[in-house]
């Protein structure tokens, strides 16, 4: 067994992605008032995972009852004591479990996405990967969290999704890891790597604009002033956890997010640094002008670089990260698509179909490093 081998072997990764739920007839957009939690939850105990990864790593959140590689994604309605007694659905996640390989990881992740997807169209259900409810903006419940701002965070989400990117890394290279460094660096280059996934650019039924320019992602948008952009769990065997991507129906782009947030962890020759703040005002940018706004396509290029110096090594196919080039060199990202699609059709329905399924791209276009 090589060196890179060896590290590679002890590398983890899972993948948490959240997708809205259509009518699979119509493709109205629905939400939790056309919802029931307890169908949904007999849909996902139904479908057989046996065959698959162990879940391993995931933990059970009622008011679920079966600890599986799926969960139904909403707002908790609180007992007297708070504790979770019903959900009101936004939508369903697929989580993977936790994997020993990048491959193995997208390839559970399509088994579950196609598995789902056959049981919800059985209810009259189709997933889309939508970012943010194309015609819904404001919840409000009762009060479910003690403190404040996780309840009101906790109400914001109901109209967003994204997926989270999970990656351990192996014990010797993880003692190495800097957080408050890690964190600096994060503010920095998160929000160029966010630019490449942008695709929220519908907002109650319109494209959705400021000042009379239509903007790449009501999500990022809304999220920004509030949301975390990584997560860290040292107790879970050190786990880090990446937010800010977006949806997308692309198998490719899940592992273009891998592959960057590893090149963040990894490198420590991206000399970038920025406080929380800058994130902020930076993700507000780009939310609204995509790669065009100041010094992303520097940062994004800088990422870019420096991937395959730094993932090969160890050896990480690097082929995927093609896609992000591509954006990256023409500018459009998937927000374009979603736009383009609106208005050429005028139609809601066009966007969500358009936005259905999980593409499998097998076909990458080889990584060119020339620039």
């Amino acid at each position: 067994m090589t060196h890179s081998d060896t590290h590679r072997d002890s590398f983890r990764f899972g993948v948490e992605a959240e997708y809205q739920l259509a009518d699979a007839e119509t493709f109205r957009p629905l939400w939790h008032q056309d919802l029931s939690f307890e169908e949904l939850n007999q849909v996902l105990e139904s479908i057989a995972v046996d065959d698959l990864p162990p879940v391993v790593g995931l933990e059970l959140e009622p008011p679920h009852r079966k600890l599986m590689p799926y969960a139904v994604e909403g707002y908790h309605m609180p007992a007297p004591d708070l504790s979770p007694i019903d959900l009101l659905p936004k939508g369903i996640e697929i989580r993977t479990p936790v994997c020993s390989s990048i491959e193995q990881c997208l390839a559970t992740l399509k088994t579950l996405h196609d598995r789902l997807e056959t049981a919800l169209l059985g209810r009259g259900y189709a997933l889309v990967s939508l970012s943010h409810h194309p015609t819904e903006h404001h919840f409000e419940g009762p009060q479910n969290k003690r403190r404040y701002d996780f309840w009101q965070w906790a109400m914001e989400v109901m109209t967003t999704c994204g997926p989270d990117i999970n990656v351990s890394l192996p014990h010797e290279l993880n003692d190495c890891i800097d957080v408050a460094d890690l964190h600096r660096k994060v503010n920095y280059y998160s929000p160029a790597l966010a630019a490449l996934s942008l695709a929220s650019p519908i907002y109650r039924g319109e494209l959705w604009s400021m000042r009379g320019a239509v903007g790449k992602s009501i999500r990022t948008y809304r999220r920004s002033v509030i949301a975390p952009a990584i997560e860290l769990h040292p107790q879970e065997n050190g786990r880090m956890e990446f937010k800010l991507f977006e949806a997308t129906n692309q198998l490719v782009d899940y592992h273009a997010f891998i592959l960057l947030w590893l090149t963040l962890l990894l490198d420590n020759e991206l000399d970038g640094r920025a406080h929380n703040q800058t994130r902020v005002y930076d993700l507000g940018a780009i939310s609204r002008f995509g790669l065009e706004a100041e010094t992303v396509r520097e940062r994004a290029t800088a990422v870019l670089t420096r991937s395959p110096v730094v993932l090969e090594k160890y050896g990480f196919d690097i082929g995927p990260l093609s896609v992000m080039q591509r954006r990256l060199e023409t500018g459009r990202l998937p927000a374009d698509d979603i736009i383009d699609c609106f208005r050429e059709t005028g139609s809601l329905e066009h966007v969500l179909r358009l936005r259905a399924g999980l593409v499998d791209n097998a076909d990458v276009t080889p990584y060119s490093f020339d620039n």
